[in-house]
């Protein structure tokens, strides 16, 4: 969670205006929300973005634009504010968009807790997927436990991934087989 002490007397007056130009839904807060990582840090730039998105109480369709709009950096703070401004499925399209990237920091944006509810199952195993053929991290996956549990279609699709990747001489993710693990069935006490 930013803190004030985070950041320089500067960057918190450039925050301090681009809130209130958010809150107010000015012509100029969208400039701001691009802007963040220059006047904020680059360390800070997803948090500060999501304030402001907060602020302005952005909708799925200015959420859309930013996105459709932004750099990969504004595309990933649209994806990880997602979950606490959008409560229906309509922002699932910017989900979808950011898997089919080779981006794997969009990658892990895109499934996060907004993921976890809203994608179907078969789009969420085949990120799942994507995840361990570019390296994402599994951790970086919410809800995963929850919703690999007893998925046997996951299982299938992890065990035939694992075969090609023995078939052909490659490494097979460490991450696999924990999440096979996952997709046992729970047991009944």
């Amino acid at each position: 969670m930013l803190t004030a002490a985070d950041l320089p007397a500067d960057a918190r007056a450039w925050l301090h205006s681009a809130l209130a130009e958010a809150a107010a839904r000015t012509p100029g807060w969208e400039e701001r929300f691009v802007a963040a990582g220059r006047y904020c840090g680059y360390a800070h730039a997803d948090e500060v973005r999501s304030l402001l998105l907060k602020a302005a109480g952005a909708d799925p369709d200015t959420l859309a634009r930013l996105y459709h709009h932004g750099a990969a950096a504004e595309r990933r703070a649209v994806l990880l504010a997602l979950p606490t401004l959008v409560t229906g499925p309509e922002a699932v399209p910017l989900v979808e968009d950011a898997l089919r990237t080779h981006d794997t920091t969009l990658l892990a944006a895109a499934l996060g807790p907004y993921a976890a509810t809203h994608l179907t199952p078969h789009a969420w195993r085949h990120a799942l997927l994507k995840c361990l053929f570019t390296g994402v991290p599994v951790t970086r996956v919410a809800g995963l436990a929850e919703r690999a549990a007893g998925d046997t279609e996951l299982a299938r699709m992890l065990a035939d991934h694992a075969a090609e990747r023995t078939a052909a001489g490659r490494p097979v993710p460490a991450d696999l087989s924990r999440v096979l693990a996952l997709t046992a069935p729970a047991e009944e006490s």
